[in-house]
């Protein structure tokens, strides 16, 4: 029988586990410009006083909100602090600054063969602005953004701001505040524009600050493509820009836009639709441009009936980092939203798409799709894609969905052993990868330049491996 009294107690000496807590990520420095460069500015622009005004409020609305870090859901992803933020000047500012020619290729029309009006900016100065004569007489206003601020200032006043406030975020007050350039469309009401408009708005120098605003009025209808353009650099430069498109009721829009940044380029843009009842968007977005994008999308459906597609494109090479954040917001019943957002990527290069269908209270009869879809090239390149749903109503249909993968080698090698090179067929592969969007545009000579992007960018130094 054991003696309780000869059992020893066991000793246990304490353990105290510490674990270190990471330390903030720092915040990127501070931009090195003031609000005397903001007044500098609109003097050299010859701003209407009104326009001065909102500059300033938006200068304070900057200086007030703290530079975003990666400790913010919607920069986690994206690192701005490699960025030389206090080496910015404006280009705008440089009289002495010459800028070539926007390239002849990127005027050409890309919708149809005849064109209704194109303007073409070329940092910040207008290069040309033509209008057909039978637009300009129905009403028609397509002009660069000082212009219209200048002529048409009621029109400007009662529509700037109304889909992307200055309180979208910080570079949304940066880009308002140092305007240097843009571009203003207003279609009348039940007016048909029945040949396309274009613009190229080129963005040479160390940094620009553009805005793009789109007016139909309630029945009106146009075919409009907007280029953003930047010749290659060594230096890095800086782009921030905000993008409103505004469809009145029983409007129709159809919108391309497309962003071909020289590879140094960092660009920072905040683009918001809003959709009135019975209204229709197609917005086909392409991005193949810019050392980073970071680039917040949304569509605002506010009328009943209201319907909007959006189809993005984007191929990612090298060191390029492309992080595009897309929003659908059914804010009223009996809508609809389509979108599809298909990317390629290789080398070292990285893609980041969050996308969010927001369904609000008592929006019943709600239909809302979002995919994307990634093709990954080399084993060094990643694609993070991130669906999300808040769904506020119970009566509504909604889906979503993401992949990312690699080419099927086996499609590859089945090519191959009919005799074509495997650089052809690897373009064979990415071209049916990325057929579903070109199904989705109804503009051959728009789906002509994406195929040409393909061909480009395939063929720099194959797969990337």
């Amino acid at each position: 029988m054991t003696d309780l009294a000869t059992i020893e107690t066991p000793k246990y000496q304490r353990v105290v586990i510490t674990t270190k807590r990471k330390p903030e990520p720092a915040a990127p420095p501070e931009i090195g410009l003031s609000i005397d460069d903001v007044r500098a500015l609109a003097k050299a622009k010859k701003d209407p006083a009104w326009l001065t005004k909102r500059r300033f409020a938006a200068w304070q609305l900057y200086t007030n909100t703290p530079m975003p870090t990666l400790n913010d859901e919607a920069w986690r992803r994206t690192d701005l602090r490699p960025f030389k933020w206090n080496e910015v000047e404006l280009s705008a500012l440089n009289g002495k600054a010459k800028s070539r020619r926007v390239p002849a290729a990127l005027l050409k029309p890309l919708v149809g063969t005849t064109q209704g009006g194109q303007l073409v900016i070329n940092g910040g100065r207008v290069e040309s602005n033509t209008l057909s004569p039978a637009l300009k007489r129905k009403g028609v206003i397509f002009t660069d953004f000082q212009t219209a601020a200048a002529k048409h200032e009621s029109l400007v006043k009662r529509f700037m701001g109304k889909a992307v406030p200055l309180t979208d975020g910080r570079f949304a007050a940066l880009a308002e505040a140092l305007m240097d350039g843009g571009v203003f469309l207003y279609v009348p009401k039940k007016v048909e524009v029945t040949l396309p408009l274009h613009s190229v708005v080129s963005v040479p120098g160390k940094s620009h600050f553009t805005r793009l605003l789109v007016v139909l009025d309630d029945g009106a209808s146009v075919t409009y493509v907007h280029e953003l353009t930047s010749p290659d650099s060594k230096t890095e430069s800086l782009h921030a820009s905000i993008v409103e498109l505004i469809v009145g009721k029983n409007a129709n829009l159809k919108f391309v836009e497309l962003q071909s940044l020289g590879l140094n380029a960092w660009n920072i843009t905040h683009e918001r639709a809003r959709v009135g009842q019975n209204a229709k968007l197609d917005w086909v977005f392409n991005a193949v441009g810019s050392r980073v994008t970071k680039n917040f999308s949304e569509i605002d459906l506010d009328g009943e009936d209201s319907w909007a597609r959006m189809s993005g494109f984007y191929f990612a090479e090298k060191d390029q980092h492309l992080d595009h954040d897309t929003q659908q917001n059914h804010n009223v019943p009996h809508t609809t939203s389509d979108l599809l957002f298909k990317g390629a990527l290789r080398d070292q290069s990285r893609s980041v798409w969050q996308g969010m269908i927001y369904v609000a209270p008592g929006a019943q009869k709600t239909d809302g799709y979002q995919a994307n879809r990634n093709l990954v090239l080399s084993k060094t390149a990643r694609a993070d894609s991130i669906p999300g749903l808040e769904i506020m109503a119970d009566d509504v249909r909604c889906t979503h969905g993401a992949t990312v993968g690699q080419l099927e080698q086996e499609h590859i090698f089945y090519l191959m052993s009919r005799g074509m090179p495997r650089p052809e067929a690897e373009k064979l592969v990415v071209d049916g990868f990325f057929d579903p969007i070109m199904q989705r545009i109804p503009f051959p000579g728009v789906v002509a330049r994406l195929k040409k992007d393909i061909e480009r960018k395939m063929s720099e130094s194959g797969s990337g491996e």
